[in-house]
């Protein structure tokens, strides 16, 4: 797999939420370090995603934002 974004992350796929049209998927890149993103359910059904098994969380953005309090 080739891509042009630099930050791709393995990670193991810890919880799945299937919803009508979308999917929200849990995946852990460290341990106890989490990523949530939310896919079309037809992207889950064609990537064959499942609670345990491998998946990279790929993050392109020209912009990401920091807050704090």
């Amino acid at each position: 797999m080739k891509l042009s974004a630099r930050n791709v992350l393995k990670g193991i796929v810890k919880d799945i939420d299937v919803g009508a049209v979308n999917v929200e998927l849990l995946v852990e890149i460290a341990t106890g370090v989490q990523i949530t993103s939310i896919i079309t359910k037809k992207s889950y059904e064609n990537l064959g995603l499942k609670v345990g098994k491998e998946a990279f969380v790929v993050i392109k953005a020209s912009d990401v934002m920091i807050g704090s309090n």
